[in-house]
């Protein structure tokens, strides 16, 4: 028999990276000769990858930005954050002890990110996490990526479980997004990097912290 399946978001969910991804992006915006942004403009910008980043960045400024620029800085971006993993990144308070839980109750555990799959892979690998995972996949594990609900569904496919058995886990609209266009039930953490409550995105529950993500709350999710 199939067995159920958590699927987590990695940034803003699982570990806050918040430190890192900000470190990283005002180095690229700096070779820009755009100001850095501090931790709520990180918030405005963060979602879909390094890319939309910069990209939110220079709209914001309503400064130009070529294809060129564009992927020039998303390079320099990218590599200084992989020559620093995992910096300041941390599991967020919970994690692990909430990862147990779902492991003891025979739950398959995975992670679903529009993070590069290298990076989430060293991230993840770095903390000592790794083996708590039968599937981990990034935004270029295959070829379409959230809100597609098919990132959501083939990571399940992957870990070898079953959409009728899932539940994800996120912090963003992305997440939710994803998660309802697939079918899924969705737990909201109001902790990530959103500059807005993930209530208004109407996910399936809102937790604070990871204490609350329970394998009873869980089971009665899947129905």
């Amino acid at each position: 028999m199939t067995r159920p399946i958590i699927v987590f978001d990695l940034d803003g969910t699982l570990i806050d990276t918040a430190p890192d991804l900000l470190e990283s992006l005002n180095h690229s915006l700096a070779a820009g000769a755009l100001p850095a942004v501090d931790h709520l403009g990180f918030k405005r910008f963060v979602g879909n990858g390094g890319r939309a980043m910069i990209e939110r960045a220079f709209a914001e400024k309503k400064k130009p930005l070529t294809v060129e620029e564009h992927e020039r800085l998303l390079k320099l971006f990218i590599d200084h954050y992989t020559a620093n993993i995992p910096g300041k990144s941390r599991p967020y308070p919970g994690v692990i002890e909430a990862i147990a839980r779902f492991e003891d109750a025979g739950f398959l555990v995975a992670v679903c990110t529009n993070k590069y799959e290298a990076n989430s892979l060293a991230l993840i690998e770095a903390l000592g996490l790794t083996r708590h995972f039968t599937a981990i996949a990034g935004q270029d594990t295959f070829p379409f990526r959230k809100p597609d609900p098919r990132h959501l569904l083939k990571t399940i496919e992957l870990a070898g479980g079953d959409p009728a058995k899932a539940v994800m886990v996120g912090d963003s609209r992305t997440d939710i997004d994803t998660a309802k266009a697939a079918g899924i039930p969705v737990v909201a953490v109001d902790f990530g990097y959103t500059d807005r409550h993930v209530s208004e995105f109407e996910p399936s529950v809102v937790i604070s912290h990871f204490n609350e993500l329970t394998v009873d709350l869980a089971n009665r999710l899947i129905g």
